[in-house]
């Protein structure tokens, strides 16, 4: 063998940002457009993706640039402590290894009591930057193979869609209708 010859160190050359940004919705056109074009397809090798790189790297830029980025988890760490501290990258290579090797667990989360509304208090749960980022990463993953059997008139929970675009394609539909009201069904969830 040449002594010039690469080896596989096994070290990892993490994309910038933006490059990873395009790989990952390259990535989702595909997945997306498998998953519409077979429909009973399985996805076998799903997990290679969530610890790739370029998947991690786009996780971590929605963690580190959401509002919550400031609020650390039960373990104290912040995005912007993990930028001067250890690093971005050598932060993403422990979550990376410990997917790979089937080692991550999430960490509890931590606990705090926000006011509502009509005064009480509740819970809220917030989970540390590492499982944020994992989180974030199996969405990305995940949400073009979901989406692709979401019917056009499912409004929960889906990207670029709200509440009040259901209300508006209600309202339209009634209208298209020859002026009769197409049925809205208004529901509450209480949390005891």
């Amino acid at each position: 063998m040449s002594e010039d010859a690469p080896v596989n160190t096994g070290a990892v050359n993490w994309p910038h940002a933006d490059s990873a940004y395009f790989t990952v919705r390259r990535m989702q056109t595909k997945l997306h457009h498998w998953a519409t074009q077979e429909p009973g397809r399985r996805f076998g090798d799903l997990h290679n993706l969530v610890y790739d790189p370029a998947f991690l790297m786009a996780a971590w830029e929605r963690v580190s640039t959401n509002k919550g980025a400031k609020t650390p988890g039960i373990d104290k760490a912040t995005a912007a402590r993990i930028e001067t501290g250890i690093g971005v990258e050598a932060f993403l290579s422990q979550i990376r290894n410990s997917l790979k090797s089937g080692e991550f667990r999430p960490v509890e989360v931590r606990q705090v009591m926000i006011p509502k509304a009509n005064g009480k208090l509740r819970r809220l749960g917030i989970p540390t930057i590492a499982d944020r980022v994992v989180q974030a990463s199996l969405k990305l993953v995940l949400e073009p193979i979901f989406e692709a059997d979401f019917k056009p008139s499912s409004y929960g929970f889906r990207p670029n869609r709200r509440a009040q675009d259901a209300i508006s394609v209600a309202i339209q539909q009634g209208a298209a209708a020859g002026g009769s009201q197409a049925p809205v069904v208004n529901s509450r969830v209480r949390a005891s």
